[in-house]
């Protein structure tokens, strides 16, 4: 029998190394995740088709968005709750996990805002 290795695909949540930041990029470290918090912070209980329309200007594809969703469920980031039986359907919100994700947006945003040109707070 052979032990799973850290950072295999299937764990949920696999980590590189005890590193803390390492852990949080396993989470929301990719181009979408935050982006997904973000709005999520903002707009308040969301449905897959609220996200779909919103991240549209950043051209999040939906399979990607499905992928994210279900990534930042199983790390208790967001929760979801089913609002329609046939077809299955749902609306997400965030955790307090998710939402003590708020001040690194935050922090973030103002780097962004200070030191990329032409870039505004939050959209």
């Amino acid at each position: 029998m052979s032990a799973r290795r850290s950072g295999s695909r299937d764990e949920p949540h696999a980590r590189r190394s005890e590193c803390a930041i390492a852990g949080v990029l396993d989470i929301v470290g990719d181009r979408w995740s935050l982006l997904i918090v973000r709005d999520l912070w903002l707009r308040g209980k969301l449905r897959f088709q609220d996200f779909a329309s919103m991240v549209g200007q950043e051209s999040i594809p939906t399979n990607t968005l499905a992928a994210r969703l279900r990534l930042l469920e199983e790390a208790g980031i967001l929760s979801r709750e089913k609002y329609q039986d046939h077809p299955e359907r749902f609306a997400y919100e965030l955790t307090s996990n998710g939402s003590a994700l708020v001040p690194v947006l935050e922090s973030m945003a103002e780097w962004g805002v200070a030191h990329i040109p032409h870039t505004r707070g939050f959209l």
